[in-house]
């Protein structure tokens, strides 16, 4: 589970980058960054570069702010979130995590300081939180599983979420934690029984609030706008049972930002798993020719993603063919990263047995199968249908 309790603390998941020294604070600076409008036209472009995987022209942009904003925590942030959405395409590639981590930890540094300025608590609080909170996030992902630093961060990501709390009116991107939390403080104890000794000193939370919280980031905010969708669309796609809207949410996101794998694949995933295979066919083909070309942030999770949905699709087409070949491109994707324990690998490697059982190649058809029976847990499910293929022969 990628986001554990420590999930419920993340505020503005979105800032990070390389441990640069900050610019002096300059004291005489009043302005409030986050709720600057001008900045947002300026830097508007930079975010949807971001957001669409073009990461140095978004870097050149940030950089810029950087050079005139030294001095504030925002420019380390928001590069800090181009080096963050490197990572999300595929957690298990952990060489971006030093810069984002660097990042962060410079945005916690500035901050404090920022804090004891006049007329910028509530902002230092609001990236103090926001800090901590993503470094929680990466911490307690499956694939690094720190659950000490993790702590840590939730804990400070807290403590400086209660100090902006109510204090909505300066900024729409302030009411972005409390919705995080509002959801999953409930959440989570609902789904992890053994974590609920943990919350017990935690404020009381509500789903549904959080739900409507997130709607309002959603619309209004500008640097948290697309981080609270991303929410929203797992939230309702995957623990509300709404995949209806979900797929809405991940349409749009997908056609505004069409060359970011992350969104593309889970617009893929959505359109799938309502059963429109034919606005899916061509969404998963675009997904593997993506790979082909070398497109950045398209490697083998989304590969392997897209290849079983393909192979499902020609499957149910009678197109042998194009099943097998999707099929194997998803078994390849998925032993490259070493995905050999899940459903897509095993049931890519179920149906390519079936397939050639049909067409009477009884050698190859034992192979896949027998494949199956190696590979996974002799109580699942595809572990049975294996045995009851291979006892026809």
């Amino acid at each position: 589970m990628k986001y554990i309790i420590t999930t419920i603390l993340v505020l503005a998941a979105i800032l990070q980058g390389n441990a640069l020294n900050a610019d002096s604070v300059k004291k005489e600076d009043h302005i409030i960054l986050i709720a600057d409008m001008q900045l947002q036209i300026d830097i508007n472009q930079a975010m949807n570069d971001m957001y669409n995987f073009k990461f140095d022209k978004a870097e050149k942009q940030f950089r810029w702010l950087k050079q005139k904003y030294g001095w504030h925590p925002l420019p380390y942030f928001l590069i800090g979130l181009n080096e963050w959405w490197k990572i999300m395409p595929n957690l298990d590639d952990k060489s971006h995590d030093g810069k984002f981590i660097a990042y962060m930890d410079t945005v916690i540094s500035i901050s404090e300081r920022l804090h004891e300025m006049p007329k910028h608590e509530v902002e230092a609080s609001f990236f103090l939180a926001a800090a901590y909170g993503f470094l929680g996030r990466l911490h307690s992902s499956e694939e690094r599983r720190d659950w000490s630093k993790s702590a840590f961060a939730g804990k400070n990501a807290l403590k400086y979420m209660k100090e902006s709390e109510g204090m909505h009116h300066l900024s729409p991107e302030l009411l972005f934690g409390d919705a995080l939390f509002n959801y999953f403080s409930v959440w989570v104890p609902e789904n992890y029984p053994l974590l609920k000794p943990l919350l017990v000193f935690f404020p009381k939370g509500d789903k549904k609030l959080g739900i409507e919280q997130l709607r309002e980031v959603s619309y209004n905010a500008f640097y948290t706008r697309t981080e609270a969708q991303v929410f929203l669309m797992r939230i309702l796609g995957g623990y509300e049972g709404m995949p209806r809207k979900a797929l809405q949410i991940s349409e749009y996101l997908h056609q505004t930002y069409p060359d970011n794998p992350y969104f593309h694949r889970y617009y893929a995933r959505l359109l799938y798993s309502s059963g429109n295979y034919a606005a899916a066919r061509p969404v998963s083909e675009d997904i593997i020719a993506k790979i082909d070309s070398g497109m950045v942030g398209y490697e083998a999770t989304s590969g392997r993603y897209a290849a079983f949905f393909l192979g499902q699709i020609y499957d149910h087409k009678k197109d042998n063919e194009k099943a097998k070949y999707y099929y194997k491109r998803a078994v390849e994707f998925s032993k490259s990263i070493g995905a050999t324990d899940t459903g897509y690998y095993h049931y890519a490697l179920l149906s390519l047995g079936k397939i050639y059982k049909e067409e009477g190649d009884e050698k190859t058809a034992k192979m896949y199968l027998k494949q199956v029976k190696d590979d996974a847990k002799r109580k699942s499910s595809v572990h049975k249908k294996a045995r009851e293929e291979l006892k026809d022969f």
